[in-house]
């Protein structure tokens, strides 16, 4: 899947190149990379809620749930009764921030009952009883009476979880979370993790995870796609990955990772030099030439395929290439 946008006073843009994702039910994929590397277009692409001025102009997005026939999104217009029926019911979004994206107008309870009630044709009195029971579930206190309050009455960690509880209202396959735990406190983001985990064991669902922090994709992922300018450098089984990075930019982002250590054993934090180019200045090769230790000729003008490093770990890179008088030491 490609996605372009387009602006009437410069050339298009391709912001997100040839993303090419599989997700499973009852897994995990984090997908990881610096902010503006695209991961939200790519997650927006699925439910179709990208800016008028987005365009998927290649690629598909295949949707398989169970026994039903796939179904192509990218073919569904935007307005549809079936994508209406996907949107929110089998495919579900929590957004990077709940503040902002639950309507501050109406209470917390309304806007899951109203989940409920489209998709599932439920009588309001039914639908409420089974808002409460989602709140209950997801760890709020009180939840009857929680039901009643507006968003900006909450807390942050009480906001995210009434998030996932309307996220879950329709028992969704696939759950798409968007940094769910950004701007939260450490004891608060390990619940988030906990309960994240423990929904997921009870519905069976898929989930994409959209995150920066290495720390929390190792602890909830059961596969990791790194992401860098709008491409998948790297690819696979988070342990194969975090132990084995093929990437020159999956194995900076491992380098730059604060480690505990006595005073006498401290050391520098190792960044990544340069900054990420703009969309428009992105290189025809390898996105990540302009900062990468190890680039040489084809780098900047030729794109790195696909290459396979290990059992279902995959990489774009040159290096993995190169012919061994000419490696890299």
């Amino acid at each position: 899947m490609s996605i372009t946008f387009s602006s009437p006073d410069e050339a298009d843009i391709e912001a997100v190149r040839q993303v090419d994702l599989t997700l499973t039910p009852g897994k995990t994929l984090a997908l990881v990379g610096e902010s503006g590397c695209g991961k939200s277009v790519t997650a927006r692409a699925v439910l179709r809620l990208l800016d008028k001025n987005a365009e998927i102009r290649r690629g598909s997005i295949v949707f398989s749930p169970g026994d039903e026939p796939p179904t192509d999104i990218v073919k569904l217009k935007p307005d549809s009764l079936p994508l209406r029926a996907i949107r929110g019911n089998q495919i579900s979004m929590i957004f990077q921030e709940p503040m902002s994206s639950l309507s501050p107008v109406h209470t917390i309870g309304d806007q899951i009952d109203e989940m409920v009630i489209i998709h599932e044709g439920l009588k309001p009195k039914q639908a409420r009883e089974r808002t409460v029971a989602l709140l209950d579930q997801v760890g709020i206190p009180g939840a009857r009476e929680r039901a009643d309050a507006y968003p900006f009455q909450l807390s942050g960690g009480l906001r995210q979880r009434a998030m996932i509880a309307m996220a879950l209202a329709c028992t969704p396959k696939l759950l798409i979370a968007d940094e769910p735990t950004t701007a939260l406190d450490v004891t608060t983001q390990a619940q988030i993790l906990d309960l994240l985990r423990q929904l997921q064991a009870d519905f069976g669902m898929a989930m994409l995870f959209i995150t920066h922090d290495l720390g929390v994709v190792a602890e909830i992922a059961d596969e990791v796609a790194v992401m860098y300018l709008g491409d998948v450098v790297e690819q696979g089984n988070v342990h194969d990955v975090f132990a084995r990075p093929s990437h020159p930019y999956t194995q900076a982002l491992m380098a730059s990772i604060p480690k505990m250590a006595r005073k006498a054993d401290r050391v520098r934090l190792s960044p990544i030099k340069g900054t990420v180019p703009a969309p428009r200045d992105r290189p025809e090769g390898c996105a990540f030439t302009s900062r990468c230790p190890y680039a040489f000729e084809p780098c900047a003008t030729v794109r790195p395929e696909r290459t396979a490093v290990g059992n279902g770990h995959h990489a774009r890179c040159h290096l993995l290439t190169r012919q061994p008088a000419e490696a890299v030491a």
